[in-house]
């Protein structure tokens, strides 16, 4: 059975979650290359790349965001005390050492 075009678009709600999941790829690879880097100008340009796809990242949550494609959840303030008191311990287990 041949499909037509039609049959074979993305929604405007998967064509974004895609550029999305897409963006934070890049941004992981970027964030690889950034950290085994080992000279200054090929540091530099990754971090400019970095910068620029972190930018578009954010730019399409906020467009799924507004359309209701992407649900956020606010913290409670208790999650944020229980995760800020994990981290308080792990700054003194590293000072420790």
């Amino acid at each position: 059975m041949k499909q037509s075009k039609r049959d074979t678009s993305l929604s405007e709600k998967d064509a974004l979650q895609d550029l999305l999941d897409q963006e934070k790829l890049l941004m992981n690879y970027y964030s690889i290359a950034l950290i085994e880097g080992s000279c200054k100008p090929f540091r530099k340009e990754i971090l400019k790349n970095y910068t620029a796809h972190a930018e578009t990242q954010f730019q399409v949550f906020e467009q799924m965001l507004s359309r209701g494609y992407y649900k956020v959840q606010p913290a409670n303030k208790m999650m944020l005390d229980e995760n800020a008191e994990k981290f308080s311990k792990v700054q003194k287990q590293i000072a420790a050492n």
